[in-house]
């Protein structure tokens, strides 16, 4: 009944089947700077201020064992990179839930109720996530040929801001001289 339809019109007032990305038209409700989230950022602890990232990027960009990228009072986002054959150690937080996003390689993550006893055991790939309760044992290896690239939400933080450590004995350093787990 109508050439063009009236949702297409309110929607994009330009004329049907024109396709807007071939001819670079910008519509008034985004933003010309929405790729600044998309491209390189410094990483660094950006917390407690609102922030936006393409967590994806950012975590494959990350080639530190840890860097904190947000601290705010109540969680705690870190980047992290296992080298081959390398773990993040059996640990147990007793006070705090975690959540890991692998976003590149592959592992096995291991938890149970006691350090002796990690009865769940499940490999890990790209996009898996993994929740561990507060006071479950649990340890990751990476056991991919490439590094294996996440992120971590810790609920509470349990790093101090600003925590960067290059390497794995960066942190079990730190963790030996200021008594926090790893």
């Amino acid at each position: 009944m109508y050439p063009i339809s009236y949702y297409h019109q309110w929607y994009d007032p330009m004329y049907f089947n024109w396709n807007r990305h071939y001819y670079n038209w910008n519509n008034n409700y985004s933003n010309n700077n929405e790729n600044f989230y998309y491209r390189n950022r410094e990483l660094k602890d950006y917390g407690p201020n609102p922030f936006v990232i393409n967590i994806n990027r950012a975590t494959q960009q990350n080639n530190t064992y840890r860097t904190a990228l947000w601290t705010g009072t109540h969680l705690q986002v870190t980047l992290m990179s296992l080298n081959v054959g390398e773990d993040i150690g059996l640990e147990m937080h007793s006070n705090l839930d975690q959540f890991l996003r692998i976003e590149q390689g592959q592992g096995i993550v291991q938890m149970g109720k006691s350090k002796n006893s990690l009865n769940f055991k499940r490999n890990v790939y790209d996009d898996s996530a993994i929740v561990i309760p507060a006071g479950t044992w649990h340890n990751l290896t990476n056991t991919g040929n490439i590094p294996l690239k996440l992120y971590s939400i810790y609920a509470p933080p349990n790093h101090p801001f600003g925590t960067v450590h290059p390497k794995k004995t960066d942190a079990l350093a730190e963790e030996e001289e200021y008594g926090h787990s790893n």
